[in-house]
């Protein structure tokens, strides 16, 4: 008997050694992918896959140091590991400092891996000891930017942390159903929508007309700012594009970096702006921290330690006692930004930046996010532009800055997966995207030579009618329940929970341009997409609305002499992404396929860089609101040293998620509406306003009608006389009764 159990596990052993050395070596990018949904799979619980954990407890980062291309991160992170890291279970966020020290330098320790087979052992290793919320971000940033990860796909972050996207009385629903083991209650699924297939998949509606939720008409907004996949865009353009990233861990492909990070957020302002038209809401005010916020957030949002996501009254007060100081130190920074670009320049450790060409608005993006080398500057200098956004969210939250460093409750505004949802966000992304309006002040207008396009006439643009609507989706969420012993050990769960969300939709349509050339060239072709009219239906200057402009696509064109006529298709336009599969469903057609770069090409395109085609168009109103579309045909002034083929997207060798076909053209992002208009010398034949109606079509949702019907009607009781009976009353006066020889003192 003893001889059979050490021939076991002599077995054991060797099978353990053999996955370690030979299959790790050899992996393909179906294997990595296999094995990265594996460590993100239920983050919230212990390892359940046996060969992640037997690596990750074998594997000694420190006896390996010689694997890594750079010594010196292991060491930073032994420190780190050795003062103590952020326990398992609580809530990570990069807005503390320690945080985002510890953090770093667990992305740098996967960053710099020598090959493959390192860069999972160590992902393993930190999975089995360290903060599940720091794992999954270090991993995450880690495989968007190693060339040996490129063609992985990662889970969508609502299925591997669903707590930032789900309220929290539907994942306390799904715990119920968990605890009863699918017993359901007839009455309260018909009040919460649950339903069960025959599958044991349980679906569970997150019921957006429940209006316990609001505070404000601006929760009104909360199917745009709510929406998974917008706030999915926002978190993976951040991991795209940290503010903390070394410029080294940048490729080539990813230029203009700065520039590309201040474009979106006005791009996300102006978006939210449409929005807010639609439901007639006025303009997005910029905040001042010396005013009552007027408008509450309640997040609705509970995380997996059992915490909530802090709530924000109505009339929230903002300059306390307590941050005073903090509030001195906005201001201090923004006066430091302002000053370096009305004096055109700043100067940092004697090197002189220039703040006066078009191209410079990338050292303003350095300045704004804390990228240029500073060591010898006073210290108000140093923390300036680094924690200007840090400091103005901290200032609003719970002053994580003199909070504990390691157990913190941060707000929604303190996660890139969840600070979309916060209408405050806006008001303070305002701030800063005014920097950058200042310094586009400072510039010059557009020439009629940098707008004309000799030879091209757009002679007609037809859009075909716009309509949106509101339609359901479903959402895995089963990360957010955790498994009984025997799952654990088959690593799956036997109840699969989907949550049912109300989002706003489009049907597709399509562009038509008729462009008259003289000449074969290639051309960059960019649409528009802004409003005609205020909320008060007054016509907005072309200069104020200039910014309010949703660049909606942009693409490069192969112009030949004669008539063209370009068709784009709402569904093709330039990096969206269509409604991303089941990760289960994805697992199964990774085992099907033999080649997942065929899967990447087909059926994943810009699955991680996309803005969702769902939102292209703003909801618009029932009997049509009215907005411009704008098209412009430009010269294709081609940047430096690029290789135009990169944009093929069928290419099955060079695969690359391309956030915006204009960063291979010199232009501005954002050109021509990016500054001032002169408006003697900008409207040219190769560009053309056209007016277009954007009609929502409402449906009835049995959401709504079930909450209607289950709502007290009659609630209030002020002008409701529930007694019909006159034998409730009396007719017999009480001072009939009173003996009048007795005084009131007597009684």
């Amino acid at each position: 008997m003893k001889v059979l159990v050490l021939i076991l596990g002599l077995a054991a052993m060797a099978t353990a050694r053999d996955f370690d050395d030979t299959m790790l070596l050899n992996m393909d990018v179906k294997m990595k992918q296999t094995f990265i949904l594996k460590l993100l799979n239920h983050v919230t619980e212990p390892v359940m896959y046996k060969e992640i954990s037997d690596i990750g407890r074998t594997f000694d980062i420190e006896s390996n140091m010689h694997f890594y291309t750079k010594v010196d991160v292991v060491k930073d992170f032994l420190k780190c590991l050795r003062v103590g890291m952020l326990p398992r279970g609580e809530i990570f966020t990069l807005h503390i400092d320690r945080q985002l020290k510890e953090v770093v330098s667990m992305f740098h320790l996967l960053y710099y891996a020598k090959d493959f087979t390192t860069f999972i052992k160590t992902a393993c290793w930190m999975r089995c000891y360290l903060n599940e919320g720091m794992f999954v971000y270090a991993l995450t940033v880690a495989v968007r930017h190693r060339e040996d990860c490129k063609g992985i796909i990662l889970p969508p972050p609502y299925e591997i942390y669903p707590f930032y996207f789900v309220r929290a009385d539907v994942i306390q629903k799904a715990y119920m159903l968990k605890m009863k083991r699918g017993l359901l209650d007839h009455k309260l699924c018909d009040f919460y929508g649950i339903k069960k297939t025959d599958k044991d998949v349980f679906i569970i509606d997150e019921n957006i007309y429940d209006c316990r939720t609001c505070l404000s008409h601006e929760d009104r907004l909360r199917y745009f700012t709510d929406d998974i996949d917008l706030n999915t865009y926002y978190y993976y353009f951040h991991v795209d594009y940290p503010f903390w990233m070394r410029d080294e861990c940048f490729d080539k492909l990813k230029m203009r970096r700065f520039e590309l990070t201040l474009y979106m957020y006005q791009q996300i302002l102006a978006r939210y702006y449409l929005e807010r038209l639609s439901l007639g809401f006025g303009g997005i005010k910029t905040l001042s921290f010396y005013k009552t916020i007027k408008e509450g957030y309640w997040p609705w949002l509970k995380l997996h330690n059992g915490v909530d996501f802090a709530k924000r009254t109505n009339n929230y007060v903002v300059l306390r006692d307590d941050n005073v100081d903090l509030l001195r130190l906005v201001e201090d920074y923004e006066m430091i930004i302002k000053d370096a670009i009305i004096k055109g320049f700043v100067e940092i450790n004697g090197r002189r930046f220039e703040l006066t060409k078009t191209d410079d608005i990338e050292t303003l993006g350095r300045l704004i996010y804390g990228k240029v080398d500073r060591i010898d500057m006073d210290r108000t200098h140093i923390d300036a532009y680094r924690y200007l956004m840090i400091i103005m969210k901290s200032c609003l939250g719970l002053n994580t800055f003199k909070t504990d460093k390691y157990f913190v409750a941060p707000t929604v505004l303190d996660q890139y997966q969840t600070a979309l949802r916060d209408p405050v966000f806006y008001k303070l992304q305002k701030r800063l995207v005014d920097l950058v309006f200042l310094f586009k002040k400072r510039l010059p207008s557009y020439t009629k030579e940098d707008l004309y396009f000799p030879g091209v006439k757009i002679d007609n643009v037809v859009v075909d009618k716009l309509v949106t609507y509101f339609d359901d989706y479903l959402m895995d969420m089963t990360n957010a329940v955790v498994l009984t012993d025997e799952e654990f050990k088959k690593t799956t769960s036997d109840m699969k929970f989907l949550v049912r969300k109300r989002r706003l939709n489009h049907q597709p349509f399509k562009i038509t341009v008729d462009v008259m050339s003289d000449k074969a060239v290639d051309c960059v072709v960019r649409f528009f997409l802004g409003p005609k009219k205020d909320d008060m239906g007054r016509l907005i200057d072309i200069n104020r609305n200039r910014v309010n402009f949703v660049e909606i696509d942009s693409f490069l064109y192969k112009m030949v002499t004669g008539k063209n006529t370009i068709v784009r298709d709402s569904v093709d336009m330039h990096n969206l992404v269509r409604d991303r599969m089941f990760t289960r469903d994805l697992w199964k057609k990774i085992d099907t396929v033999t080649d997942v770069r065929d899967l990447f090409v087909k059926d994943l395109r810009n699955y991680h860089t996309g803005f969702p085609t769902r939102l292209l168009l703003p909801r618009g109103r029932v009997g049509g609101m009215q907005f411009m579309l704008y098209v412009i045909v430009t010269p294709l002034r081609l940047v430096d040293n690029v290789d135009i083929n990169i944009l093929d997207v069928k290419r099955k060798d060079f695969m690359v998620d391309f956030r915006s076909t204009v960063l291979l053209d010199k232009m501005p992002l954002g050109f021509p509406f990016d500054r001032h208009i002169d408006v003697d010398v900008f409207f040219t034949p190769n560009m053309k306003f056209v007016d277009v109606m954007i009609f929502h079509k409402k449906q009835v949702c049995d959401m709504k009608t079930r909450w209607n019907r289950w709502v007290l009607k009659n609630y209030d009781f002020v002008d409701f006389n529930r007694i019909d009976s006159d034998t409730y009353f009396t007719d017999v006066d009480i001072h009939d009764k009173m003996d009048v020889n007795h005084s009131f003192h007597d009684f």
